[in-house]
């Protein structure tokens, strides 16, 4: 699956026509005499603006942090009718689902964390479903939201099965069910859940997608995604899009994570995943995880925190629309 032309294309045909008439007057400098310079600063992907954010920016970024902190720690789920949301985490084997529970969890513990599993960008390594309550640094308190990991959708018959979705948004697996590929969890196994309530069902799902892979995604897999969101609907779930590795993207500096949804790589990028997966564009997230830094960025915590927040948002607007006679069945039976 091909896009058009990045909009930038043509800086960067101008970057290496200007690298290419440096190596042909360097040997001509030299020949007469002249000092040679060195490469043209042309190339640096800093070419727009310095990396480095004025006290004034760190503080504003510092602030909107805390504000969002504090939103995610006060938090209450529509109506009180279920006291965590549960977040379910779909997408391709290797985009990052694992990476950003950890991220998640490291921005509200205050240190990086690694207790979810991860492997690589081809391989993934969740096997397991597996359900994380996330706690509050400050007070030890788990905080009103779950993350539940899932097997990464694979090529052919690899990764998750189709027919467990329904099964895992309906609330009738638990935690450490061991997936298998080729055959979908059934009534009487240990991990069944045979009469789950509204707290086990899944209240908002999120694809996760490397930002930097989009395009090389196969029709096979974009059909499967389409399957998996068609299974999402019928379910009247609410569902938005996680795009990581937003920072590793050609031309974008530190200092466009501060306002990186009007940065225009990133514009462009956005509309690729709208036009090819059909998902609208204010349900698109961007977000940087912790994978391997050593100390916790205020930037990386806003886009983290940022789309957090609209996933929770998501879950009340599902909670809300649910019948009313199906809540008051769900409220009965706690």
């Amino acid at each position: 699956m091909k896009f058009s032309a990045h909009p930038w294309i043509t800086h960067c045909a101008l970057i290496g026509w200007v690298r290419v008439l440096h190596s042909h007057l360097e040997p001509r400098r030299k020949s007469i005499g002249l000092k040679v310079p060195g490469a043209p600063f042309v190339g640096s992907r800093f070419w727009r603006k310095s990396d480095i954010l004025n006290k004034r920016k760190m503080e504003e970024v510092t602030e909107l942090r805390e504000s969002l902190w504090s939103s995610m720690r006060t938090y209450k789920p529509y109506g009180d009718l279920v006291h965590q949301i549960r977040i379910l985490l779909l997408g391709p084997i290797g985009a990052g689902k694992s990476s950003f529970v950890n991220s998640v969890k490291s921005v509200f513990q205050g240190r990086v964390v690694h207790q979810a599993l991860v492997g690589s960008d081809t391989t993934g390594i969740s096997q397991k479903y597996r359900t994380y309550s996330i706690k509050d640094e400050k007070d030890g308190n788990s905080l009103p939201f779950i993350l539940c990991d899932s097997l990464g959708l694979g090529e052919g018959e690899e990764g998750l099965c189709m027919d467990d979705v329904p099964q895992i948004l309906k609330g009738h697996v638990s935690d450490r069910y061991q997936f298998n590929p080729m055959k979908p969890i059934t009534p009487g196994h240990d991990n069944y859940v045979d009469s789950p309530l509204l707290k086990d069902r899944i209240h908002c799902a999120a694809f996760v997608f490397n930002v930097n892979c989009i395009e090389y995604l196969s029709d096979e897999m974009v059909a499967k995604i389409r399957r998996v969101r068609r299974k999402l609907i019928e379910c009247g779930l609410v569902h938005l899009v996680l795009l990581t590795h937003v920072d590793s993207m050609d031309l974008i500096t530190k200092d466009d994570l501060i306002d990186i949804y009007r940065c225009p790589p990133v514009k462009s990028q956005l509309e690729a995943v709208h036009k090819a997966l059909g998902f609208p564009l204010s349900d698109i997230l961007l977000v940087s995880n912790y994978t391997s830094e050593w100390e916790l960025d205020p930037l990386k915590d806003n886009l983290i925190l940022f789309a957090l927040r609209h996933m929770l948002w998501a879950a009340d607007d599902f909670l809300e629309d649910l019948p009313l006679e199906e809540t008051r069945e769900m409220l009965l039976a706690v």
